[in-house]
């Protein structure tokens, strides 16, 4: 786990880790590996021992810092292998409810009568409603500001009150809050089943939003496929189960469990969307 004990992507972990155990009557540890945007833990992983005993549980930044730190002690594409797909979700653009605009073509209207005058918040340089923000800023021609956050608590407090334009948040941290902000639009190629009247970027002109985010599991390059097979056949299986599922759905996420070649295909082809996007909007980490 290359991120602290706690946030979604720990509890999936402990989730399958739980689910892994009891089948395999095998002592699963979930050992948390936090550091420079994940990149600590990802390396650990990478560089293990390819006996199949340690996987990843990575998160869509795993292929968008690349393009944010060409110098990685690791290759994604070479290091490490695609196994499961956990679970997804869409991110949407939100703004509070006192703003005059109820779609996204009256918010960049609103935006460009009023330059210098509006921005956005994001968890972080570098992280997807940062990257989000600044392809729609790119795309719609806004001057929207880009505020970074450290947390989803001081950017949700500021979006309620007023003091924050605009964000790109992803489903399972927003969901609680919808009731008290404005939906314009959701990332990914198909509608929110909980947001079914907010259209996507892409139903409205916009491209590249099609990428969800998403948390799954890596395993060593190296590891040989039939063991790395019944690792991700045993965590698919698992995340059909329908109390897993139900878990899932509860954190505001799609289970995935879909077949490991389509999650590595989503991995591939997400990172040269990203990696295209980052370019062209030229986002450094600061």
């Amino acid at each position: 786990m290359p991120y602290p004990a706690g946030g979604a992507t720990d509890t999936l972990a402990r989730m399958v880790g739980a689910k892994l155990q009891e089948a395999w009557n095998q002592t699963v540890i979930v050992e948390n590996k936090p550091g420079a945007s994940g990149t600590l833990g990802n390396d650990l992983v990478a560089k293990a021992a390819p006996d199949g005993l340690t996987a990843l549980m990575a998160i869509t930044a795993i292929v968008q810092v690349p393009a944010l730190m060409p110098k990685l002690p690791y290759d994604v594409a070479r290091d490490l292998q695609p196994l499961s797909l956990v679970a997804s979700t869409n991110s949407v653009l939100v703004v509070p409810p006192s703003t005059p605009a109820s779609t996204l073509k009256e918010f960049i209207a609103l935006v460009k009568s009023q330059p210098g005058k509006f921005n956005y918040g994001s968890y972080g340089v570098g992280t997807s409603s940062h990257i989000q923000g600044s392809l729609l800023n790119l795309q719609a021609g806004l001057d929207l500001v880009h505020v970074p956050y450290k947390g989803a608590a001081p950017l949700l407090q500021d979006l309620r009150g007023g003091q924050l334009s605009s964000a790109i948040i992803d489903m399972a941290t927003v969901s609680p809050h919808l009731a008290s902000l404005k939906a314009l639009a959701v990332t990914g190629a198909q509608r929110n089943r909980n947001l079914p009247n907010t259209p996507t970027f892409a139903e409205l002109g916009f491209h590249s939003f099609e990428p969800v985010g998403w948390f799954g599991l890596f395993m060593p390059a190296g590891v040989p496929q039939p063991v790395a097979k019944r690792f991700a056949d045993e965590a698919n299986r698992i995340l059909r189960l329908p109390d897993v599922v139900a878990k899932i759905e509860q954190l505001g996420m799609k289970a995935g469990g879909v077949p490991t070649e389509e999650f590595a295909k989503m991995v591939r082809a997400d990172q040269q969307v990203y990696a295209k996007i980052i370019k062209d909007t030229n986002i450094r980490l600061e």
